[in-house]
């Protein structure tokens, strides 16, 4: 597990208004946070190097690109015996990883397993993945789906 780095009150205002838009300059965080574009830019490395920015992207509506239904899926999967080379959550964390319907997956405690975050065309996309991929995977013992009917919030960024 990574470490927890020490944030002051000027990395975690930068860190807010970059979670808000990632594409915004060094000079205006700096107008809005106190600090020059240079000072903004060099905690902005730092924070980086520490691996506290781990990434920037586009964030792309599902709908707006022909995904227009998400899921959730709980997954269950088979218990770990003896006679398994490999053991079945290996497999399912390796298999998990090719799925491009599937855009998060967490382990989870409780009688499932793992948690799915599944976004598809339509019921004939869905039907097709969990028939043809997801039951057909030799760790999947079961799956319990829950269809998002209305997404009330939605956010990427952490609280700060």
């Amino acid at each position: 597990m990574m470490e927890p780095q020490a944030l002051d009150k000027l990395d975690k205002a930068i860190l807010r208004h970059l979670q808000l838009n990632g594409r915004e300059t060094y000079d205006l965080v700096g107008e809005r946070v106190g600090l020059s574009a240079s000072a903004v830019l060099r905690r902005v490395k730092r924070l980086e190097e520490a691996g506290v920015i781990h990434s920037y992207v586009a964030l792309v509506k599902p709908e707006a690109v022909g995904l227009g239904l998400s899921a959730y899926l709980n997954v269950r999967l088979e218990k770990h015996t003896e006679s398994h080379k490999r053991n079945p959550m290996d497999l399912f964390r390796a298999s998990v990883q090719t799925w491009p319907e599937v855009v998060e997956c967490a382990a989870v405690t409780g009688e499932m397993d793992y948690l799915l975050r599944v976004v598809v065309r339509d019921m004939a996309h869905y039907s097709s993945f969990i028939m043809d991929t997801l039951l057909k995977h030799p760790s999947v013992e079961d799956c319990k789906t829950s269809f998002v009917l209305d997404q009330v919030k939605d956010t990427t960024a952490v609280p700060l």
